[in-house]
């Protein structure tokens, strides 16, 4: 008897759900089995710290797929379940039951994990991360009756959350011990930008400081110590510091792991049979000539699709530029592009940054590295995709000329 042809995807997320569709739609007729931690069908996380969180959206809008799709497609779900060992001499995953499923190809798309506050008080109640369905619906709740908020950590996570909580009428301060929100994405220029955008909105936003302990009474948040010693109330604190790839597995199993699980451009780990998509993975990127892990839904989306399709020995480079998107207030912002810290000289806007309508172009050595558009959907990040695929070098005079066509860009600088 011929054994069937089994491919496990570990980590029932939207990375692993689009890997499982791709297989079908590429013609996969063998077993698949998504398996996932939580309780939940396989859903997308941005909703959790936008529509979802402040209840604007219903639950059932986040799933990438409805219940009935699994079964009429022959993908055997398995939910609140763990792998708790990839053993690549055996071909097999270990279920935390102890049940063992044989693998023919497996795809880790383990994501990330919130990085946790390691200081005084950091076990308190009314301390959230925001990662899962759960976790939002505690922080909806809590925001419901907290009059004051502090948020940990400028980064897109706290933003989004300070602006649903400011929506939601509390009273928000955000600490950042860096000297704009941001930074490492985008700078201290369009950093600046959001700290300005989260003023203007009533949040009181204190950079250059972190905090050093959380105060409670009767085991309940009440207050937050910075480093200059200002004590802040607050009834919830929300920290958003970053997230750590869920590596554990791979490591384990002895596969190389720098910041994420290393694969190469097809998304395939140094076992041909071992592949890795979405936040887990740091795959080498072609048009940086480097690794390059990306912790956003674009690449969760295209990633999982990719690793399917190389699963099944397509030939596959993902070679998709970084993207990111944001809706904070008035504001929807698209991203496109990367550079590592220190990796751009100059940042060039275009437009209206007053009135919040415009680009922002950032540049190395003449080229376009990475771009952004607030509230400018007609034009979007397209142009600005163009610009860093062709290496170009670009007038920044021109760029900034509202009267220049984006899409002439493109072309040789005239001499």
């Amino acid at each position: 008897m011929i054994e069937q042809t089994t491919h496990v995807i570990v980590g029932a997320s939207l990375a692993g759900a689009k890997a499982a569709e791709t297989l079908r739609a590429e013609g996969f007729d063998g077993r698949i089995v998504l398996i996932g931690a939580e309780n939940e069908l396989p859903y997308e996380r941005p909703p959790l710290s936008k529509g979802f969180l402040i209840g604007r959206d219903d639950k059932s809008k986040i799933f990438v797929h409805a219940d009935a799709w699994y079964q009429d497609n022959s993908v055997e779900l398995m939910l609140g379940r763990q792998v708790t060992r990839l053993d690549r001499g055996t071909h097999t995953v270990e279920l935390d039951g102890g049940e063992r499923i044989r693998y023919s190809k497996v795809l880790l798309a383990t994501g990330a994990s919130p990085r946790r506050l390691e200081i005084p008080g950091g076990g308190l109640d009314g301390i959230h991360y925001l990662r899962r369905v759960t976790d939002a619906e505690r922080l909806r709740s809590a925001l419901s009756s907290a009059p004051r908020v502090v948020v940990v950590g400028a980064g897109w996570i706290g933003l989004e959350t300070a602006a649903a909580a400011r929506e939601l009428g509390c009273h928000v301060t955000v600490v950042e011990p860096r000297q704009a929100p941001l930074l490492a994405a985008l700078g201290p220029e369009m950093g600046g930008f959001f700290a300005d955008l989260h003023r203007e909105h009533g949040v009181d936003v204190r950079l250059g400081h972190g905090v050093t302990e959380i105060r409670g009474a009767t085991d309940r948040v009440s207050a937050v110590v910075t480093d200059d010693g200002s004590v802040i109330p607050a009834e919830a604190v929300i920290v958003g510091v970053g997230a750590r790839p869920n590596v554990e597995l791979a490591a384990e199993a002895e596969l190389p792991v720098d910041n994420g699980v290393l694969v190469d451009q097809s998304l395939r780990t140094d076992d041909p049979d071992v592949y890795a998509a979405g936040d887990v993975a740091n795959a080498f990127h072609p048009h940086y000539a480097r690794p390059v892990r990306v912790e956003h839904w674009a690449n969760a989306l295209h990633g999982g699709q990719a690793a399917a399709k190389s699963m099944l020995g397509q030939s596959v480079s993902y070679d998709r530029l970084p993207y990111f998107f944001t809706d904070q207030y008035d504001v929807g912002m698209e991203y496109t592009g990367w550079f590592p810290p220190g990796g751009y000289d100059a940042v060039v806007t275009r437009g209206d940054v007053v009135g919040k309508s415009f680009h922002a172009f950032w540049f190395h050595g003449g080229r376009v590295v990475a771009g952004m558009h607030v509230n400018r959907w007609d034009d979007g990040v397209g142009a600005a995709q163009a610009l860093i695929t062709s290496r170009t070098m670009v007038d920044r005079d021109r760029l900034a000329d509202l009267s220049v066509p984006l899409a002439q860009l493109a072309d040789p600088v005239p001499h």
